[in-house]
């Protein structure tokens, strides 16, 4: 929590403060390396000037009316907890214990959500989570989406747009219980790795939309048909997200305020931090749109995240890493369509410079749980991403992806990258591949590993001309290479189009 230096007139009066910091900045908090840092505050007293001091710096603010703000020059990191300091001649303002390293945000729906202390093992993790050099800013849900009517009280805070408290903490036993468990795998192991400061800011809610995390000046222009309570009845809105908030909300209810309304949770979650740099986000979402099968739409909406965040945080070359929808063992209309959803996931990594999407396919539910419980897994292979993407880190990342496959008589041989080591986790053969003649109709294909190919063939498919892998809600893959990481789902490419893209690699 911030410290203020106040003005005091007697010991049992209230104390004035003249000047102070807005929220996000507060004790242990961890500063973005190498790149300009904005800090902001308020002041009941407008007419003197402010100066901010930190790390050898002391910059004077711009104020207007009541606000102020001030630019600090890039920094390199320091792990010396220092005083980030706010004055005027009336009183002074100062964070304690502040670092410098790389920042990253946190954000999704409920399996970002899901608290370390919900995953196994996580007595002994806690216990040995002391990590000067791990931070984090955990904005805690006051209102979820479970209930199925909101009280009074429920209803006042989301209408206020009081939906998060939070602050910035350090990593401890007894700071971590709630801590996001993909971000906190993912903050330890990059600060391990990088040996610098890190600090992961969190806000998610469970069961929430895209269009809840874009902003409303994105909203008004891309999706004019979203305003006010118009949201829930439109083609956005897929079936689950709409019972929740009529469950919530009740007859009569006001929808342009539940959080799943447009923009809502990036207003009330990510708003203020806009401007605040950081190093990239990472991002678990999905369950809730993925109802909906339409990919150009669902690619429009991530994208439109994406790029906006990008603006609003002032880096246009923010990192984004995605992670893919995992299997799940259900076979309802609800996750019917999620094979759909991750390739939109992945054609936006392709389209967008800067994005990645980490493959789950392996660390899903074996029943219906749309919860899995390996968040381990899941954080660390985001910080690889991060590693070897932004961080230039020599370090495996990606499983096999197909490149292109060739075709002779019945067989076809498929091309990876990133298959050194290619094998099964089980010894037995590949499993997941089809193949398709000219009709479109699948089978499923005996597989056989050839040193960095695989090679297929299909019962009844006499003339290959289709391919695809992992084209399912659920599945047990069991191809991966030396690093042990799975191969990458792949939707039906044609033999034409993938001889033409093995040429131009």
């Amino acid at each position: 929590m911030k410290r203020l230096t106040c003005i005091m007139i007697l010991g049992a009066l209230p104390s004035l403060a003249a000047v102070e910091f807005e929220a996000i900045y507060g004790d242990g908090m961890v500063l973005q390396r190498g790149r300009e840092v904005v800090v902001r505050g308020t002041t009941d007293k407008p007419s003197e000037p402010v100066t901010v001091s930190f790390n050898g710096q002391e910059v004077k603010a711009e104020t207007r009316g009541r606000q102020w703000q001030a630019v600090l020059k890039p920094m390199k990191a320091n792990a010396e907890g220092q005083a980030l300091t706010a004055k005027q001649k009336s009183g002074s303002a100062t964070v304690q214990n502040v670092v410098v390293g790389e920042v990253w945000i946190a954000s999704g729906q409920s399996n970002m959500l899901w608290r370390l202390n919900q995953t196994p093992g996580n007595a002994q993790t806690i216990a040995q989570s002391a990590n000067e050099n791990f931070r984090f800013f955990h904005s805690e849900p006051q209102v979820h989406t479970a209930p199925p009517r909101y009280n009074a009280e429920q209803l006042k805070r989301v209408q206020e747009k009081r939906m998060y408290e939070g602050k910035w903490a350090v990593s401890a036993p007894d700071t971590t219980p709630r801590m996001s468990a993909v971000g906190y795998y993912f903050g330890q192991a990059l600060q391990r790795e990088l040996g610098v400061p890190v600090g992961v800011i969190h806000a998610s809610l469970g069961g929430s939309n895209m269009l809840a995390w874009i902003p409303r000046d994105v909203v008004r222009k891309e999706y004019p048909g979203c305003q006010g309570a118009n949201w829930v009845k439109s083609k956005y809105a897929s079936e689950w997200v709409r019972g929740r908030a009529q469950q919530n909300v009740g007859p009569g209810g006001d929808f342009a305020l539940h959080p799943y309304a447009p923009s809502y949770l990036y207003e009330t979650g990510l708003e203020k931090w806009e401007g605040f740099p950081v190093a990239g986000a990472i991002w678990y979402q999905g369950e809730s749109d993925a109802e909906i099968l339409d990919n150009e739409q669902n690619k429009k909406l991530l994208k439109d995240i994406i790029t906006s965040w990008r603006d609003k945080l002032g880096n246009p070359d923010m990192a984004f890493i995605q992670v893919q929808l995992p299997r799940i063992n259900d076979k309802s209309k609800l996750r019917a369509y999620w094979p759909e959803f991750r390739q939109v996931q992945s054609e936006a990594a392709a389209e967008l410079p800067g994005v990645s999407c980490v493959v789950t396919l392996d660390l899903g539910s074996t029943n219906s749980d749309v919860h899995p419980p390996r968040k381990v897994e899941v954080g660390e292979r985001l910080a690889a991403t991060a590693l070897k993407e932004v961080y230039d880190k020599d370090v495996a990342a990606s499983g096999p992806v197909i490149t292109d496959f060739k075709t002779k008589g019945s067989m076809v041989l498929v091309r990876f990258r990133n298959a050194e080591g290619l094998r099964t986790t089980d010894g037995a053969a590949p499993v997941g591949f089809e193949l398709a003649g000219s009709d479109k109709k699948f089978a499923p294909a005996a597989a056989e590993i050839k040193g960095k190919f695989v090679e297929l063939q299909a019962e009844g498919v006499k003339s290959p001309r289709y391919l695809r892998y992992g084209w399912a809600v659920f599945m047990n893959p069991n191809l991966v290479n030396e690093a042990g990481l799975p191969t990458a789902p792949c939707p039906a490419t044609d033999a034409k189009a993938a001889r033409k893209k093995g040429k131009r690699k």
